[in-house]
């Protein structure tokens, strides 16, 4: 009896862990990246079966990060067919040439009212030939779906811009297409209407992210300097080209930086 009573007492305690124990959770923030991902891209598949190119071009505007200028192109039924954009409800408020909303009189001289008046009603002239008259019923087809005019403190801006399987000049050259020879030409023998000097400017779209040099500068330089040759072979006196000048893609026409109508040349029949 001495001897049990001399035993040490033993006591086990058992830790008891409810819910099994913690296994990890990182896996749950990976599958939930994975199901998410999964999400956006069915989604973007369902847009674009669901969606027409219209509202696909929308979507790629809304999320475009750039600010281009606003611009505003058409065509019409007349020689071109090209939309003036000189009435007060269309013409582009931003940008250079926009006008603002309540334009008021500016003090001057009489003789620069009178100057004024006399190269509106010149470029009136102007405009009435090229979207306002008639003209060979053959070109016009071809033509009007490339031209806007607009009449602008500067002058009158004739804009001949790209569309979509339609392009003016070869894709990354400055060499013409046949359809820029016959804008080229009209534009050359309404320049003659009037004795105002002109100026050329070339304007192109962005061009991919991806490409190592970008060319855009060079390239809008270039076909401004090739339109300017056209002009002077279609008959414009050198002496009137004032000025030849590359914006590169810093003016875009169109919210879409990759849109076709970017690439676009601008003559402009400048005020004296």
């Amino acid at each position: 009896m001495a001897d049990q009573s001399n035993r040490p007492i033993i006591i086990k305690r058992k830790k008891v862990v409810a819910g099994g124990g913690h296994h990890g959770g990182a896996w749950k923030i990976a599958y939930a990246d994975f199901v998410t991902a999964m999400m956006a891209f069915f989604l973007l598949m369902w847009l674009i079966n669901a969606t027409s190119e219209e509202q696909r071009l929308g979507l790629a505007e809304y999320f475009s990060p750039t600010i281009p200028l606003n611009r505003i192109a058409g065509g019409g039924s007349h020689m071109f067919g090209g939309k003036s954009v000189t009435e007060e409800q269309i013409l582009s408020r931003s940008g250079r040439g926009g006008l603002p909303t309540n334009m008021t009189g500016q003090p001057g001289t009489e003789e620069s009212d009178e100057s004024a008046m006399n190269s509106g009603d010149k470029f009136s002239d102007v405009q009435d030939y090229l979207v306002g008259g008639g003209g060979e019923s053959f070109l016009k087809d071809n033509l009007e779906k490339h031209v806007v005019t607009r009449l602008t403190d500067e002058g009158l801006v004739i804009e001949l811009f790209a569309i979509k399987d339609d392009p003016l000049f070869v894709d990354g050259e400055a060499t013409p297409m046949p359809i820029m020879g016959d804008l080229v030409e009209i534009i050359a023998k309404a320049a003659q209407m009037v004795n105002n000097n002109v100026a050329v400017e070339g304007h192109v779209r962005t061009e991919p992210v991806v490409l190592r040099e970008s060319r855009v500068w060079d390239l809008s330089t270039a076909r401004a300097a090739t339109v300017r040759e056209m002009l002077e072979n279609f008959g414009v006196a050198p002496h009137r080209l004032a000025r030849v000048v590359g914006h590169a893609d810093r003016e875009l026409m169109s919210n879409a930086p990759r849109d076709v109508r970017n690439n676009r040349i601008e003559i402009i029949l400048l005020r004296e």
